[in-house]
């Protein structure tokens, strides 16, 4: 066995008890992992998971309001990430899965007070067609010359390394590694100013409501600081040659099940796709699984996680981890051989604090941004833009007090009536905090004040519902991969212990799908080491 041995106590049936603390969405797939990896060994696994609300799911489902459908979190995920299609499928959710509407796919931005068309192709931080830059209204002409010299912007310095293969070399070196470095350093280092404020920095606030001067390139988009390392130029990698797609990848369950194939040309709106029921498809299947498999305490806060040491393996040297003990809300106790904790950074950092205040600190350390959703249906005849999109995202150079709103009739169709439309208002976020501590009340008159001003919706709304998501958004601050490394290290201190969830390293459904699945898969390598 590599690790540390357990104790006696642990030896038999309670070497194979497994503690998840949290039942959002990270917490059920990794119990639900385990019981996969149970059956497949042939073994068995005794698995505990602890919910301190009186329902699994987190933020993640779906509420039908009249004849909506309105998912209250995420609506859609990606299909070029294996992690939520995957889980869809091995829970037998294929024929639910739907593409997005292809009548309406892009987005628009406002600018100068009235929604524009974002250019054809623009993909986040980077143009993939150039006459769509050339003819948008979102830029004057110094502003679309600047981006399109992106070209001859050379690589930053530090990233500026002699590489074999760029030399000539028939050998090639491992890549230069990525040098971390803000969005919003980036975007006006290679776009310009114009790109960043008008188009770059709502697009990317739509999906992190982030402060981009803050925001880690590295721990967000990785990609785009991989094209200048490696071609100097995004829109020169845009325009490079890409390999032909193999039988197996066509065929991967990124893309097949719903239809769509990744292009590297043109927008990526076709990579999402979402369940006829919404999201509370994907919750309430992961919830009969895990109800039927685990033993599931609801309305049980775990207070603490500490380690009941053993001395190491023909050793009398210090004593390392080998059960763990979790206290709960009402003081008694329960050990386990392994455990995952599947809640926020700070509650995280809570039940650690006394297995290790540095870790604690560390995970404490990861910033968190609050926002408001205001989900409204109208008569379309109310509306007077015709919404030809999936959603308008707001620079925050506009000064408006929304932050995007997301077309969600458009995406999927099923989710109103015919002749409604189902809006999703998003306010607050890294920028302008202090719209999440507005009432009710006041929240309602600025979102449907925003509304009238930017889209023309007039008349009475059918319903308006708020939800509310505090310290909800993790900010992957400039740093954040270093922070997730240091975090990482820490807890391999403690074999058998694992954290999964929004915090680390990514925000998305399938990130968070795959965070909750490498839990389970670590701590069941630990268990049968």
């Amino acid at each position: 066995m590599s690790g540390p041995s357990l104790s006696a106590e642990t030896t038999n049936s309670s070497s194979r008890r497994i503690a998840v603390i949290g039942g959002g969405l990270a917490g059920m797939t990794a119990a639900f992992r385990l019981q996969e990896l149970a059956r497949q060994s042939g073994q068995t696994l005794e698995i505990t998971l602890f919910e301190a609300s009186d329902r699994l799911g987190g933020i993640v489902g779906t509420e039908q309001i009249g004849d909506y459908l309105v998912d209250v979190g995420a609506d859609s995920f990606l299909t070029n990430k294996p992690g939520a299609v995957g889980l869809c499928r091995r829970l037998g959710l294929e024929d639910r899965l739907i593409p997005t509407d292809a009548r309406y796919r892009g987005a628009l931005v406002l600018f100068n007070g009235r929604p524009v068309p974002v250019p054809e192709g623009f993909q986040l931080l980077s143009p993939t067609a150039i006459w769509p830059v050339i003819t948008t209204p979102l830029f004057s002409v110094w502003g679309k010359l600047r981006l399109l010299m992106e070209w001859f912007v050379p690589r930053k310095q530090a990233a500026n390394v002699d590489r074999a293969a760029t030399n000539g070399s028939s050998t090639a070196a491992a890549p230069a590694p990525l040098v971390d470095e803000s969005l919003a350093d980036f975007a006006r280092r290679r776009f310009g100013r114009e790109a960043l404020d008008r188009l770059i920095q709502p697009l990317v606030g739509g999906i992190y409501t982030a402060d981009p001067e803050r925001l880690s390139l590295a721990a967000t988009m990785p990609r785009f600081l991989e094209m200048e390392r490696d071609y100097g130029s995004l829109i020169r990698a845009a325009f490079q040659p890409k390999p032909a797609r193999s039988a197996s990848a066509t065929a991967s369950p990124d893309a097949g099940a719903i239809g769509e194939n990744d292009s590297s040309s043109g927008a990526r709106y076709g990579l999402f796709a979402g369940l006829k029921g919404g999201l509370e498809d994907l919750v309430a299947a992961l919830r009969t699984q895990v109800e039927a498999t685990c033993c599931v305490h609801l309305n049980c806060a775990v207070t603490s996680v500490n380690a009941v040491s053993t001395p190491s393996a023909g050793s009398s040297g210090p004593a390392v981890p080998g059960v763990y003990q979790l206290t709960l809300g009402d003081g008694s106790t329960e050990r386990f051989a392994a455990v995952i904790v599947a809640s926020t950074a700070a509650r995280t950092a809570d039940l650690l604090q006394s297995l290790n205040p540095t870790l604690s600190d560390e995970l404490r350390g990861i910033e968190f941004a609050s926002s408001a959703l205001v989900v409204t249906g109208h008569r379309l005849a109310d509306v007077r833009n015709p919404l030809q999109a999936f959603g308008l995202v707001i620079p925050h150079a506009e000064r408006r007090k929304i932050l995007a709103v997301s077309f969600s009739s458009r995406k999927f169709p099923d989710r109103a009536p015919a002749d409604r439309v189902l809006l999703r208002t998003f306010v607050g976020g890294a920028l302008q905090p202090e719209l999440f501590s507005l009432t009710d009340a006041q929240l309602i008159e600025t979102v449907r004040s925003e509304l009238a001003e930017t889209l023309g919706v007039r008349g009475e709304p059918d319903f308006v519902r708020i939800y509310r998501y505090s310290n909800a958004m993790p900010q992957y601050v400039v740093g954040h991969l270093d922070r997730v490394a240091r975090i990482d290290a820490l807890i391999q201190q403690y074999p058998g212990l694992a954290v999964a969830g929004i915090a680390y390293r990514g925000v998305g459904i399938p990130d968070v799908v795959s965070s909750g699945e490498q839990a389970a898969e670590n701590v069941v390598r630990y268990i049968n080491a």
